[in-house]
């Protein structure tokens, strides 16, 4: 459905205001999954600072401090792990969606290969512009095509699914090292 919207809706939206894009593209997509994990975020987020003790709060506004004082001098700083778990939690779930994107983007894969430094923000917009693939889309091309043993094609299916593994991994490793780091427990 978000990939069917952002295809309807948000590719004509920025054709719009200038931008002049093909029917599948990555900038779509793009914008669709980040407008995806804002509600996952507020709602991590919330849960955290909800979570601060009523304590610190009273503790703030008995020192003088103002509501805004308050939220932003104690709330935050004490709610910081699960505000930054929330983010990283979002970014997975960004980095393993692949509906939307496929929906959006088309399956047609491109090489990122500018010839100098110089071609670097020229290529990086026809990318934006125009169709792309994910990883997991080139695995499931790569499963249902007639593979062989010991080609490229069959190396390159091992090497995405380590390279997905591997972002996985760090990302949920990134997040549990920065919980326990600023993870603060109160009576």
């Amino acid at each position: 459905m978000y990939g069917y919207f952002a295809l309807v809706y948000i590719t004509p939206a920025v054709e719009f205001i200038g931008i002049e894009l093909s029917t599948f593209n990555v900038l779509s997509a793009s914008l669709m999954v980040g407008i995806m994990i804002i509600p996952m975020v507020s709602s991590l987020s919330e849960d955290a600072m909800s979570a601060v003790p009523d304590s610190l709060r009273q503790a703030g506004y008995g020192m003088g401090a103002t509501k805004f004082e308050v939220s932003t001098g104690v709330v935050i700083p004490a709610a910081v792990s699960g505000i930054f778990a929330s983010f990283i939690l979002a970014l997975s779930r960004a980095i393993g969606e692949t509906m939307i994107v496929t929906v959006a983007m088309g399956m047609r894969a491109r090489m990122f290969a500018p010839e100098s430094i110089a071609d670097v923000p020229a290529e990086l917009a026809y990318i934006a512009t125009n169709s792309g693939s994910t990883m997991t889309a080139a695995i499931i091309n790569l499963g249902l095509s007639d593979l062989a043993g010991g080609t490229t094609a069959f190396y390159s299916l091992f090497a995405i699914g380590l390279l997905l593994f591997t972002m996985t991994f760090l990302m949920n490793l990134a997040s549990d090292i920065v919980a326990n780091r600023f993870r603060e427990e109160y009576q």
